[in-house]
């Protein structure tokens, strides 16, 4: 192979290629930089001729890359990563810090962690900015495109190159509206599932636990209403017949509009934070990744 050109690559040449690489498309790496897809384009082309290979070829309708592509995309990633960790500084004071923290997470983390995490920040950080963004299934993608900082939610990232730490744990409790015949009730299996219910299907793209266990003991839920996200059940719920499935925590911050019920399958689970390399020896979002595990220590003090 002939010598690379060192002037065709540089950092934001480097940049380039492992967001196109990660994301399979010029235009959506071209929108993330702010860039047009015509500088893209360019520098991919400086890159072809500096490591005589093409990189990347069209093939089925869709951007498809070489092996050798597959190579310098992971060796740009750490080359990124340990050039991020040079630029840091040494100490981090959060009073006089100023920079932009995003984390990606779902309705569950938006309505029992990230008030807690919005009030701290305002009064140890003020000068900080906290960008909230859905994961949904693409949140692993998100986080190792450098779009999101921390992931936080009831998933299990197995792959290497990210970290992950355990927040809480979390179980599922049933929810019925003031004045419903079982406020005062206990559920078996069976009539909890033949209860006229509101189902959160999380824009079906995620499914919680409690309804997997419904489906293994081979019943299946009388559900009458499909919603995406919990947000509007006490609204809907309020003087009717249904019930609703959802985690105790976000119960707990749903109002005195509710009654809680055990629920017979109570299907416990994990909320994770994870996050990468990029940002792993970062003081700034090491001080923020303490703080959230400081928010959800006093959660589970409450709870004892």
């Amino acid at each position: 192979m002939k010598d690379v050109d060192p002037y065709s690559v540089d950092f934001s040449a480097l940049r380039v290629l492992e967001l196109v690489h990660s994301y399979g498309s010029f235009s959506r790496a071209a929108e993330t930089l702010g860039v047009t897809q015509s500088s893209v384009s360019y520098t991919i082309e400086r890159l072809r001729k500096a490591f005589d290979d093409p990189l990347f070829v069209r093939q089925g309708g869709q951007v498809v890359s070489t092996q050798k592509c597959d190579e310098l995309a992971g060796q740009a990633a750490m080359i990124l990563a340990e050039f991020n960790r040079m630029t840091l500084p040494t100490d981090f004071d959060p009073s006089t810090a100023s920079g932009v923290i995003t984390i990606a997470c779902n309705y569950y983390e938006r309505a029992v962690i990230i008030p807690d995490l919005v009030r701290v920040m305002r009064t140890k950080a003020p000068n900080l900015k906290l960008k909230i963004i859905s994961s949904f299934s693409s949140g692993r993608q998100r986080l190792s495109q450098g779009e999101s900082d921390i992931l936080i939610g009831p998933m299990r990232v197995p792959e290497s190159g990210f970290f992950g730490r355990k927040l809480l744990t979390d179980h599922y409790t049933v929810i019925v509206p003031e004045g419903h015949a079982l406020q005062d009730g206990v559920l078996d299996v069976e009539t909890y599932a033949a209860m006229p219910q509101i189902i959160v299907t999380y824009g079906s793209q995620w499914r919680s636990r409690y309804l997997i266990e419904v489906e293994d003991q081979g019943l299946e839920l009388n559900s009458v209403v499909e919603v995406p996200s919990p947000a509007m059940i006490p609204d809907l719920i309020r003087d009717t017949d249904l019930i609703a499935t959802v985690p105790a925590r976000v119960a707990a911050v749903m109002g005195s509009d509710v009654r809680t019920i055990p629920c017979p399958l109570p299907s416990p689970f994990d909320v994770m934070a994870y996050w990468t390399e990029r940002t792993h020896k970062s003081p700034m979002h090491k001080w923020v990744r303490e703080e959230l595990s400081k928010i959800v220590r006093r959660l589970v003090t409450l709870d004892s």
